[in-house]
């Protein structure tokens, strides 16, 4: 028994020194490399370029070739007296045709440039999709700091509270301390024990939440890097100038523009069906004829003999469509103004949440001073009150309430430092510069 427990504590110990641990920029790059959203963007950007490739290739002429077999049984009448007799015959065919449009009303044209925006679109979305995904990891990232930074604070307070619940019970034993006393410090003990558990099972959630976004399979040898960083007090960009760079820039105003334009050529599209369409066509057609009973001519000299050529040119004009050509160009006008709307509505919700992000960094920033304040009035407040209790001026109630307001605002101010560092990382993502914690 003694040897399988060894046996298990040195697996567990392997496998703790396995542990891989990433920086955010690497689960960004992973993220990006598996995230399924971003593989369906892909797909569908793949998907665009194919219609760009087809719209391109209807300039091309089309080309088709055509055989045929038929066989005649029974009795035919006699064009001479008309009289009826038997006759059977075998009838191959061979055709070969062409077909190319020299005008069609710029029809091709504009679905080749509708075809190249839509790509641009797609090109933009998957743009947009992989810096939401990049945010997300990056707010993940941060969460698994805070929650080990909490984790680590409890786990500190809990050795405080052991070593003074050890001490007291010394004290207890030789009649230095109450019973009373002895047990508010045992009961401390079980509450930051509590606490302890709960900091750790909150990191390791934040970690699960994290491997997650990231496709992996299990979190179990998976940890993160703590970058070595401050927040730094700077001036911010004001939100206006962090607009007039993001509005020409983000991928969800980008992609907005190109539909508009888009929505211009599909009205261009509708009205080439009010110009005439002119097309030009050949062909050549040849055959091979028998008859039973009869010396037909071999199939070579036949093959010559039957050669017909063709071509031509059709002009199509149109008149009257029973009014779909303008109902056509009536609905492609309300769709651009549709996306027109759509591209105030990206323009309005991007400067709104640009607006809120920079607000959103000032009360960070307050909070984040006020709380390092706070944590330097409760540390001392707390290092008296240690003092006083274990000289007996002060009360386990008392020293247990000014220990909390300590815990509370250590977890106030990490809370508020990363909350400042995201928010900082969010107007730098407006701002088009990359995301990246050192």
């Amino acid at each position: 028994m003694k040897a399988k427990f060894v046996i298990v504590a040195m697996l567990v110990s392997l496998g703790a020194g396995a542990q891989e641990k990433w920086t955010l920029r690497q689960c960004v790059e992973h993220a990006l490399d598996n995230n399924i959203e971003i593989k369906q963007r892909e797909i569908a950007l793949d998907r665009q370029e194919i219609e760009v490739h087809t719209a391109k290739f209807r300039r091309l002429p089309n080309l088709g070739a055509r055989a045929g077999q038929s066989f005649s049984y029974g009795r035919v009448a006699s064009p001479l007296d008309n009289t009826y007799f038997d006759r059977n015959t075998r009838n191959t065919s061979f055709e070969a045709a062409t077909s190319v449009s020299l005008f069609s009303g710029m029809q091709i044209t504009h679905n080749i440039a509708l075809a190249k925006l839509n790509l641009d679109a797609a090109m933009e979305d998957l743009k947009k999709a992989r810096e939401d995904v990049s945010m997300q990891v990056t707010s993940l990232f941060l969460q698994v700091l805070f929650a080990e930074e909490i984790s680590k604070v409890a786990a500190a307070q809990l050795k405080v509270s052991e070593a003074q619940h050890h001490r007291m019970k010394r004290l207890h034993e030789v009649g230095k301390a109450s019973t009373s006393v002895f047990y508010e410090t045992k009961s401390r003990l079980a509450q930051d024990r509590v606490t302890a558990v709960q900091a750790e099972n909150n990191r390791k959630l934040a970690l699960l939440d994290l491997s997650q976004i990231l496709e992996l399979s299990s979190p179990e040898l998976f940890a993160i890097v703590a970058p070595d960083m401050e927040p730094t007090f700077e001036l911010l960009t004001p939100p206006q100038d962090i607009y007039d760079i993001a509005v020409v820039s983000k991928p969800i105003v980008r992609a907005a523009q190109h539909r508009v334009a888009g929505a211009e050529r599909s009205i261009r599209i509708a009205q080439s069906a009010l110009y005439p369409q002119l097309e030009f066509a050949a062909g050549i057609t040849t055959g091979y004829y028998t008859v039973a009973n009869f010396d037909s001519p071999s199939f070579s000299s036949q093959f010559t003999n039957n050669m017909n050529k063709s071509f031509g040119f059709t002009l199509t004009i149109p008149i009257f469509n029973r009014m779909e050509t303008r109902d056509k160009v009536k609905s492609a006008r309300l769709q651009m103004q549709n996306q027109s709307f759509m591209l105030d509505a990206a323009k309005k919700a991007l400067f709104k949440e640009i607006q809120q992000a920079y607000y959103s960094a000032i009360a960070a920033q307050s909070t984040y001073l006020s709380s390092a304040t706070a944590v330097e009035a409760a540390e001392e407040s707390y290092r008296l009150t240690e003092r006083k209790y274990e000289e007996g001026k002060a009360t386990g109630v008392e020293f247990n309430e000014v220990k909390t307001l300590l815990q509370k605002a250590v977890s106030d101010r990490i809370q508020a430092k990363y909350d400042y560092l995201f928010r900082l990382k969010i107007l730098d993502y407006y701002k088009g510069i990359p995301i990246v914690l050192e």
